[in-house]
């Protein structure tokens, strides 16, 4: 690691800290036989050269954990009844359907910016791409030194993540009311194969059919509304992951998912009712407003975390214009249904036709928040920007990415830039890593009365159970705990040295409150402790 000696602090490690984190031939390996889509490495690079950067962005631990917190607080403005009446009044009939408790939305992001300390949520988005290409990048990861060692993702943390994502789908299936298994997913853009996180959409197919889901990856078109179902050709399908921009189902080219979803025959997700609660711009302007918040009855804590990590942003009303013109170096402006960055400008870089276009469209202006930089090399003087992106299921964090890049905006065009990983003390999630004294670690795994495995970092669990975090999804239900204390190798799991197992129950709120050792019948079934050691130790076990 370059210069790092006599610098400290992770503002010191993303600007004197060059060395590669990324192994481009595990990658490859990663790409077309762990994951096993033949071929996809090269299509990879001949589609998108610059997706994937080759160095790692360094977080301190306060600001993942201080970015699950902004979160869990756009949350609770979000479940209001008072905020959801509002924004639902005003949104296209679509947005009313499906009822509450029905599925929450796969991949919401939340963008952000972190710039000498200080944090700020840009944006937040419902059909987030990239967290299987971030996957993938997390296999090719390799530690340059051993100040890296406890940084670097594990294949434990990666297949964890990947089943975490599984069981995301299947429980959306759940919410829709279905006890039936989940069987089909289509997967759905517009022209996918043209679009330039196709690899992603096959990845995801892969993901799923390992799980045993039957899986396609289609065009709208190419989905048809008969006999109270939606079809791919002799495919009945249960749910469609949705990656459309067409986030209202208003094109003609959706007209069978429109059908589909207005008869509740299909899952939909992330569906219209998602996008219309979180992802229009206007919303950022209630998050940094005071009086509003305070209207809608929020406590200081939690009016004072959005107004302190959401930078103001208002609406742009063409009667403010003369204001809004002369402010505008330090505004940064947004289409109200935009996405991908497409039609935003800096306010520094804006002509006079510009913005005219601006005020006679649909525009919220926002204080610039600078982004991060990130230092690749030692002879270069320009350092390439970054943002990070938070993959959000019901409110909790599943992974963090880093995306570097040059100019105005995210592009994956820079050579240098693209998806890099974020290195931490904490893990991706924003929690802990693994509990341990570097020789051994504790590994968390809960199971339910239907013999279902989740992993779940020391960490989280420690403050699950100390009440300084929640898990609404698993309010109410009774669970075993398994405490796997494990012996290490090279950073990897080696061998199980120790077994504790108890009962827990979930509250209302959803804390865990212990409960006694459970009897013999609680004990783990040989399928359950098969599936802990395929999560533990991944292929040996997962192909036994």
């Amino acid at each position: 690691m370059s210069r790092t000696s006599s610098s400290h602090g992770i503002d010191a490690l993303n600007s004197d800290c060059f060395c590669f984190s990324l192994d481009r031939d595990a990658l490859a390996h990663a790409l077309d036989a762990e994951l096993g889509t033949p071929g996809l490495a090269a299509l990879m690079h001949e589609r998108c050269p610059t997706l994937f950067a080759a160095q790692p962005v360094f977080v301190a631990p306060q600001h993942l954990q201080r970015m699950a917190q902004v979160v869990r607080a756009v949350e609770s403005v979000v479940a209001l009844p008072a905020y959801r009446e509002q924004v639902l009044a005003s949104a296209p009939a679509i947005a009313r359907v499906p009822a509450a408790g029905g599925p929450r939305g796969v991949f919401f992001g939340y963008d952000f910016h972190l710039d000498q300390g200080r944090l700020g949520l840009i944006e937040v988005n419902t059909n987030a791409g990239g967290a299987m290409l971030n996957a993938a990048l997390a296999r090719a990861q390799r530690s340059c030194c051993a100040a890296m060692d406890a940084m670097v993702p594990t294949r434990a943390n990666v297949a964890a993540f990947e089943q975490r994502l599984v069981d995301m789908f299947r429980h959306e299936w759940r919410l829709a009311g279905h006890e039936a298994p989940l069987h089909s997913i289509a997967i759905v853009d517009e022209n996918p194969s043209a679009q330039y996180l196709y690899p992603e959409f096959l990845l995801f197919q892969r993901l799923f059919e390992r799980h045993g889901l039957r899986a396609v990856v289609a065009d709208p078109t190419a989905l048809h509304w008969h006999d109270g179902r939606l079809w791919h050709e002799d495919l009945a399908i249960d749910l469609v992951y949705n990656r459309l921009t067409d986030f209202y189902l208003e094109l003609p080219a959706s007209a069978a998912l429109r059908e589909a979803w207005l008869a509740q025959a299909v899952v939909l997700t992330p569906h219209p009712q998602a996008h219309a609660l979180y992802a229009d711009k206007r919303h950022l302007a209630l998050f940094s407003d005071a009086q509003r918040l305070q209207a809608l009855g929020f406590d200081e804590t939690t009016r004072q975390l959005l107004l302190d990590h959401v930078p103001h942003t208002e609406v742009v009303n063409p009667a403010d214009a003369e204001r809004l013109w002369a402010a505008r170096r330090a505004l940064f402006f947004k289409p109200v249904a935009g996405f991908g960055s497409r039609a935003t400008y800096r306010g520094d870089k804006l002509t006079k036709r510009v913005w005219q276009e601006i005020l006679d469209g649909d525009y919220v202006a926002q204080a610039l928040a600078p982004p991060g930089e990130r230092r690749i090399d030692d002879a270069s003087a320009q350092a390439m920007k970054f943002d990070l992106r938070a993959y959000v299921y019901a409110g909790q964090l599943q992974w963090v990415a880093a995306r570097l890049y040059q100019g105005q905006t995210t592009n994956f065009r820079t050579p240098g830039g693209g998806f890099a990983p974020v290195y931490s003390s904490v893990d991706a999630s924003g929690h802990a890593l693994r509990q341990g004294d570097g020789d051994h670690a504790s590994y968390v795994f809960l199971l339910d009365d239907s013999s279902n495995v989740q992993a779940l970092p020391h960490a989280l669990y420690l403050t699950l159970a100390r009440h300084e975090a929640s898990a609404p999804l698993l309010a109410g239900q009774e669970l075993r705990l398994a405490d796997w204390y494990v012996r290490l190798k090279d950073g990897e799991p080696e061998a199980v040295i120790n077994e504790t197992y108890q009962l827990l129950h979930v509250d209302a709120q959803g804390h865990f409150e212990s409960a006694a050792a459970p009897a013999d019948s609680g004990w783990p079934t040989p399928a359950e402790r098969q599936r802990m050691r395929a999560m533990l130790f991944e292929s040996e076990a997962s192909t036994s």
